[in-house]
């Protein structure tokens, strides 16, 4: 795992247009996109311009990142698995708002690091994880998380693609409509009423167990982990009156 710098100009000495045509790329994977629909074009995109086989974007939680969307179902699955476990590449960039490349997660750096994420991403076939900001270092929104198949790193270029990629999403995600009545869809009430479940299945933990916020989210993760369950469904188990704490 290594924190990065982009470089010292977009193209890195590539004088062929690549730089601009990364850019075209960008502005037609969103022509005729609605709010709702750009992160997940922005996805796709980002998987077309590098050599990543998936994509994720999440947004900053109070308590996990809440994924928006993603690729493709391995994607998704690393997204959720990375909130569920409160532990990966993401949360180091949501606390300090710099990208990581973790290059090869059969680096015992990176199975140190995280241990439980590293091996199931492994399992799904991922051997790099490049996750960069959405934002700034001081005030970072979310996360664009990107997966390889193959170990390695990014180029300069590449790199700066994806940062490219990464400012387009973050304009995107400060564009988005805040009343999901302006959008015309539910994709934002939709979160926050997950995230209103999960914060309600602490509280109910807490009640339980007679235990703190931070002890009862870590209950709460790590049953969801041992029941292959992402920490949503967890929560909606619990707020349901299907799972209890403070039973043997």
């Amino acid at each position: 795992m290594v924190g990065v710098r982009p470089g010292d100009g977009p193209g890195d000495g590539q004088g062929d247009g690549a730089y601009e045509r990364a850019v075209g790329a960008v502005a037609a994977g969103l022509r005729g996109a609605g709010p709702a629909e750009a992160p997940g074009r922005l996805c796709a995109v980002a998987v077309d311009l590098l050599p990543v086989d998936g994509a994720s974007v999440s947004l900053r939680g109070d308590s996990m990142p809440l994924r928006l969307a993603a690729s493709g179902d391995v994607a998704a699955r690393l997204a959720e698995l990375q909130a569920t476990l409160g532990d990966g590449p993401c949360h180091h960039v949501l606390r300090t708002g710099a990208p990581v490349l973790a290059r090869d997660l059969t680096d015992a750096a990176c199975a140190e690091r995280w241990p439980v994420f590293a091996q199931q991403a492994l399992g799904s076939g991922v051997r790099a994880v490049y996750a960069l900001p959405l934002g700034s270092t001081a005030v970072c929104v979310g996360t664009l998380d990107l997966y390889s198949a193959s170990p390695g790193g990014l180029t300069a270029h590449e790199l700066h693609v994806a940062l490219l990629v990464a400012g387009v999403m973050t304009v995107a995600l400060t564009d988005l409509p805040n009343d999901a009545r302006d959008a015309g869809e539910g994709w934002l009430s939709g979160l926050a009423a997950g995230h209103d479940r999960v914060h309600q299945a602490v509280g109910m933990i807490m009640a339980q167990l007679g235990v703190g916020a931070v002890e009862a989210l870590a209950r709460l993760r790590g049953d969801a982990f041992a029941h292959d369950l992402t920490v949503l469904e967890a929560a909606l188990d619990v707020v349901d009156r299907r799972r209890r704490f403070d039973t043997r």
